[in-house]
């Protein structure tokens, strides 16, 4: 039945979701001359936050995204893996590293959707999209709701960019089911009066956070972002995550005397990307997509790569009046060239966590710290580690 309601509109292309690969998304398409409308279903873009709000400096750098006081809280020298016995493994330092920032995760979601309206993209938020629009099986725009009233929004091109709950694939008849293995719950709290190195983020390895890792990200000098994640196979129930997270704040020197100001949680894929990220008429990305980085849960740097590709890609269909699976497949060839390789090796080192427990942790980043080898990459790990304990490579048999 044909929504006749007044907002009723048409527009070249419509972007569901308005966090960093929306946004992406509609500056990308914007920017070449596409009528875009972003759409978010909150009263307001970036809230509730839910993300441990770390990056790498080179993340920013290959988005072409400058460090801005306008959502960066704290920056960070370089980072340190940290195995059960508290023995460091020191990532990045000195003066050639490139470190990281911890962001205000709320304000840097914003500071991308102007980024978005200043190229020319309109947007609407609490306008939640209830279902997709089709013409002769193409996905044709989405039907939403905005304070109470239904319209139709049609659009040549539909970007579903609505995150780890996407609704946009399901609609459109695409594959999205995870498997238990393959998520995890996520618990962080925000610290204040807390002591520490707020030089590093830290990374905490073993069965403090089974099946995934906990971590320590500074916002200041006594502020602290500190949380985990736990793959959902190794849970009885996700309330387990709290006894978890509180056990671990309380055996980090420094950490059991703050005081909690925020609480966030959620569940994150850790799962291979899907098989297909198109349809006709259609494109998902980052989160929506599963390119999420399955070892590490940080999706941000992905969000905003398949964003700006699926933004180019979607406009470069709306100037040839073409929007088949065939020419949008474009769009996947992309981000398969340059995310696919390091996501299915980060997925087998995920798998390889669920399966080694403490002391075999113990002994790997005893090993790699003692080495100091120059680049440390998987390459050279699992070569030293093949000429200094062969036994402990059985545990990354798939990377081999």
């Amino acid at each position: 039945m044909e929504c006749v309601g007044a907002m009723n509109r048409a527009v070249d292309v419509l972007v569901i979701g308005a966090g960093p690969g929306g946004s992406f998304a509609a500056e990308a398409a914007a920017r070449r001359g596409a009528e875009t409308l972003l759409l978010e279903k909150r009263s307001e873009i970036g809230t509730p936050v839910r993300c441990g709000e770390g990056v790498a400096k080179g993340w920013l750098e290959e988005l072409g995204l400058p460090p801005s006081r306008e959502f960066v809280a704290h920056e960070l020298l370089g980072s340190r893996v940290i195995s059960p016995d508290g023995t460091p493994l020191v990532l990045d330092h000195g003066p050639s590293s490139k470190g990281g920032y911890v962001l205000e995760r709320d304000l840097f979601d914003r500071y991308l959707a102007k980024r978005a309206a200043k190229a020319g993209a309109g947007l609407m938020v609490k306008t939640a999209a209830v279902g997709l629009l089709r013409d002769d099986g193409r996905v044709a725009g989405a039907r939403c709701e905005h304070m109470g009233e239904t319209f139709d929004v049609r659009a040549r091109v539909v970007i579903g960019a609505d995150g780890f709950e996407s609704q946009v694939g399901r609609w459109a008849g695409l594959s999205t089911h995870l498997r238990t293995k393959d998520l995890a719950s996520c618990l962080q709290y925000t610290l204040v009066g807390v002591e520490g190195d707020s030089r590093y983020g830290d990374f905490y390895l073993g069965s403090m956070a089974p099946g995934g890792y906990a971590w320590v990200f500074w916002k200041g000098a006594d502020v602290a972002n500190v949380g985990l994640g736990v793959n959902l196979a190794r849970l009885r129930n996700r309330a387990e995550t709290k006894g978890y997270l509180d056990a671990l704040v309380a055996r980090i020197p420094g950490m059991a005397k703050g005081r909690v100001i925020e609480e966030v949680a959620g569940g994150v894929s850790v799962s291979m990307p899907l098989e297909r990220s198109v349809a006709p008429g259609l494109l998902l990305v980052g989160d929506a997509a599963r390119l999420i980085d399955p070892l590490t849960g940080g999706g941000i740097l992905n969000a905003c790569l398949t964003g700006r590709y699926a933004g180019e890609i979607a406009a470069e269909a709306v100037e040839a009046g073409d929007a088949s699976e065939s020419l949008l497949r474009a769009y996947e060839v992309r981000w398969r060239a340059r995310l696919e390789e390091e996501l299915a090796r980060h997925y087998l080192v995920k798998e390889a966590l669920l399966r080694i427990d403490d002391e075999t942790i113990n002994k790997i980043i005893r090993t790699v710290a003692e080495a100091r080898l120059p680049s440390l990459t998987s390459a050279n790990i699992l070569g030293l580690l093949k000429a200094r304990h062969p036994e402990l490579l059985e545990a990354f048999r798939g990377l081999l």
